[in-house]
């Protein structure tokens, strides 16, 4: 809900917008005048009040909820889950989001959780069904949302057949029937030994059943037609057209007799009962449509499974569903009001009663929005304020806006959000000063960099706007600031740098429309790209290539664009494309850009290598090393045997291993390749033989790389020099890298590794401010105060990147703090908190203990 609630209060803060539909009206060729007329169009709406849960301390919540999961019922574990995964998602934390997902759905208490849990995963990873296949064919079985024990749940089904079924008319041993009820099922015994080892024990081994051609299962909860399904998976290896119910049915079943791969085909079956946003929200209408909290388990049928506890995790899932395709819609607020009927505790009720809040202020009913908001409030909502200071704001009230925020803040640990937002209700140096103070405690924020970019337009201070926005975009891709700085370039008339950014937000999303929806973002770079020199293919490469060794990863996505528009290996070429999306941390658009590339590849030996890569950036890296080795079999290539490189290198740290990397790489050169390609694997190349203590030889390699101007090179060649106890020459080394690369923070923070403390206080304080995201400086410089005996102002240092960011490191690191200086409870609230965040971590888990023992 990128772009939710485009709102059209506080018209004060737009800068001279002009209609963009005009563009459309342009003649061919005429852009450019047409522009001039118009220097200064720029539009920066107001931030939108966001329908996510967003307490004032995060850190305290999600401590309480380990607390609560330490004593809870299981059944209770995914309702606190949901929670958790609602704070992420007011963070942005999208990996914790769906790490959330995933553990509600693997403790969920009933089938209808986790029915609920399976299609919501579904959803939010909406066109991986392809990882799923490549596994098929690697031979291995896979759980699409993990394991789960449901063995001793309960499903209540209606009306099953009562007819016999013989499956074989063979009545010998080779067959075991199954008596269930007064019906007798017939089954292959030897197929139906192989689901699981309990039944091959049970048929195969030394129990009365082993030597019997009758076995009773009537008191395992298996209908006569489940088993008759049951046996048909065992000879077919699938799942025909079955029923919800009848799955859920089955999938107990096989949770009891431990049977995986019928387990695995039933979680994928009932996981594909939603596949698309519009599938999700008319698959539970008819919950919707029995006046009662149900989950539909079958179309036809005049039936429905009761969903009881389960009836707040569904309404979250189908209300969002129904926001991101149309937050106006009736069907919308129809979820949302049977989310708040089914809310039981304050917390999933402020939740509920803001995010229908926001929907009613979309809607423009006003009256009903400010009942909601102040409801939300009152169960201790703070965020919720700012929908009724944006309220009172369109009711004329501006004053009172700010009075409301102006308490808030002085009556709260500030936030970010909170100066922005009481921002909208001052003019002049006022607003200059919340801005500022926003962007100083939440970094993260886009619209007080947008604002003052659009305001040093304004004042035709070209130069100046253009860094502001840059600040933003130099450590967050977001999509409006991108549109933002096209707009820039375009009011100057740089037509080069405008189809560059256009190209990169196509990159990033294809069907991506821009001025609040209004024009399609392809149909403006058609017009802007009438006003740039075309280029050969050549001309493509020689940019690729300049602009990959300055590390300008837009730069480079834009190119690829243009090549791909222009025809020529389009495999090769999304394949680039995946790995630059990579690197600017766009985890879902990269695997959209390699199933493209698989799509398109030239040969089968090409497909391989990128399936490898497919299923190797999922986590399966043994399988991706198979795809790796089917591929070289075919064609020895460089790219098949640069993933098995990787792979490899990922999967074992042993000395055997890197030798075998090493061998990889030197064939992997050995094969034709472009030099930015060639470059890598040099690098890669490098940095094993660093690794192995083969200095001299991780040296040649690293010059090797910069000869054909792999950049990045600078950096494992000063590791090279510092191993060799040359720090100076070192820091030199990462001076030039810095020098030249556009994208340098990570730059900054390698070079203060190689300095005294001075220089490293100012490199580090130079990453802050290029990317205020990344938290070793702040880790660093909290360490350094610490070590000074400023215990307070340390875990302030800490404290500030916390507000915004939700890190596991930051976190161990206060909680420690705070255990020095004696703070149990303090330290027991971090500990809790990154227990959340990462639940696995062994330090943390250590770390908790021994403070959880000295707790009063």
């Amino acid at each position: 809900m990128r772009t939710f609630f485009p709102s059209d209060s506080c018209k004060e803060s737009q800068l001279n917008a002009i209609n963009p539909q005009s563009w459309l009206q342009v003649e061919r060729g005429k852009l450019s005048n047409y522009l001039f007329s118009y220097q200064f169009f720029i539009h920066v709406p107001e931030p939108p009040i966001l329908p996510f849960f967003k307490p004032i301390d995060y850190v305290e919540v999600l401590a309480q909820i380990h607390e609560e999961m330490e004593s809870c019922s299981p059944q209770e574990r995914s309702t606190l889950y949901l929670l958790q995964f609602q704070i992420f998602r007011g963070l942005g934390e999208t990996k914790l989001m769906r790490r959330s997902l995933r553990s509600a759905w693997q403790r969920a208490g009933t089938v209808h959780e986790k029915l609920v849990f399976g299609a919501w995963l579904r959803y939010e990873k909406q066109g991986e069904e392809l990882i799923a296949d490549l596994l098929a064919t690697c031979n291995k079985c896979t759980q699409e949302f993990g394991p789960v024990d449901v063995s001793q749940l309960q499903v209540e089904v209606n009306g099953c057949s009562k007819e016999t079924v013989v499956m074989n008319g063979d009545k010998s041993l080779e067959n075991v029937n199954f008596k269930i009820g007064d019906e007798i099922i017939v089954c292959d015994r030897q197929k139906i030994a192989s689901l699981s080892a309990p039944f091959h024990a049970m048929l195969n081994g030394y129990f009365t059943e082993s030597s019997s051609q009758d076995i009773d299962l009537s008191e395992n909860n298996i209908s006569p037609l489940g088993m008759r399904t049951i046996g048909e998976f065992s000879i077919t290896g699938s799942l025909s057209e079955v029923h919800p119910d009848l799955l859920l049915e089955i999938l107990v079943f096989s949770n009891k007799f431990c049977c995986e791969r019928l387990k695995d085909a039933c979680d994928r079956k009932l996981a594909s009962l939603v596949c698309t946003k519009d599938d999700a929200v008319e698959f539970m209408e008819y919950a919707i449509e029995q006046n009662s909290p149900v989950l539909a388990a079958s179309y036809r049928q005049q039936r429905s499974i009761m969903v009881g506890r389960a009836s707040f995790s569904l309404y979250c899932l189908l209300s969002e569903v129904a926001m991101n395709l149309d937050p106006r819609s009736d069907k919308t607020v129809c979820f949302l009001e049977q989310l708040i009927e089914s809310a039981e505790t304050d917390r999933e009720k402020l939740l509920a009663f803001h995010q229908l809040g926001c929907v009613r202020l979309l809607r423009k009913e006003y009256d009903e929005a400010e009942g909601l908001f102040e409801k939300a409030v009152s169960l201790g909502h703070v965020y919720s304020i700012a929908g009724l200071a944006r309220l009172g704001y369109i009711k004329g009230h501006k004053l009172c806006s700010y009075e409301k925020l102006s308490s808030v803040i002085s009556s709260v640990n500030p936030l970010g959000w909170m100066y922005q937002e009481r921002s909208l209700y001052c003019e002049g140096d006022k607003r200059s000063e919340d801005l500022e103070k926003a962007t100083e405690l939440d970094p993260t924020l886009t619209y007080p960099y947008m604002y003052r970019a659009a305001s040093l337009m304004m004042k035709q201070n070209v130069q100046a706007a253009l860094a502001e926005i840059n600040r933003v975009l130099g450590f967050k891709l977001a999509l409006e600031c991108m549109e933002l700085r096209f707009c820039l370039y375009l009011a100057i008339e740089d037509y080069k740098a405008a189809i560059c950014d256009v190209q990169a937000i196509l990159t990033l999303s294809p069907d991506y429309r821009m001025f609040e929806g209004r024009v399609a973002a392809s149909h403006l770079r058609t017009l802007v790209r009438e006003h740039v020199g075309s280029w050969t293919t050549a001309d493509c490469w020689m940019q690729l290539y300049d602009r990959w060794s300055s590390v300008d990863d837009i730069g480079s996505l834009s190119v690829i664009y243009q090549m791909l528009e222009s025809g020529g290996a389009k495999g090769v070429l999304y394949f680039r494309q995946s790995l630059l999306l990579l690197r600017l941390n766009c985890p879902d658009a990269a695997m959209r850009s390699l199933e493209l590339a698989r799509r398109h590849a030239s040969s089968e030996h090409e497909r391989l290598v990128y399936e490898g890569w497919i299923l190797y950036d999922t986590g399966h890296c043994e399988e991706g090393l198979r795809k790796a080795e089917e591929s070289i079999k075919i064609s020895r290539s460089f790219e098949a045997f640069f993933l098995k490189a990787y792979a490899l290198a990922d999967s074992s740290l042993d000395s055997t291993c890197s030798s075998m990397v090493i061998s990889l790489l030197e064939n992997a050169l050995k094969c034709p390749s472009d030099n930015l390609r060639k470059g890598q694997a040099l690098n890669n190349l490098g940095s094993v033989l660093v690794d192995c203590g083969k200095l001299d030889s991780a040296a040649d390699c690293y010059i090797n790389a910069l000869k054909i101007r792999h950049t990045r090179a600078h950096q494992g060649l000063a590791r090279v020099h510092f191993l060799k106890n040359d720090k100076a020459t070192a820091y030199v080394e990462m001076t030039k890298l810095i020098e030249k690369a556009k994208n340098n923070a990570s730059a900054y923070e390698k070079r203060s590794e190689y300095c005294d403390r001075d220089l490293t206080k100012a490199d580090l304080e130079m990453v802050t401010r290029i990317d205020p995201l990344r938290v070793y400086p702040y880790r660093y410089r909290a360490a350094v105060l610490m070590d000074s005996r400023k215990e307070k102002e340390a875990i302030a240092e800490l404290s500030r990147a916390i507000a915004f960011k939700a890190d596991l490191h930051l976190l161990h690191l206060r909680a420690a703090f705070h255990e020095h200086v004696g703070d149990v409870l303090a330290a027991l609230r971090d500990c809790r908190a990154a227990l959340c965040v990462d639940p696995n971590h062994q330090e943390m888990l250590e770390l908790h203990s021994r403070v959880n023992s000295h707790e009063p």
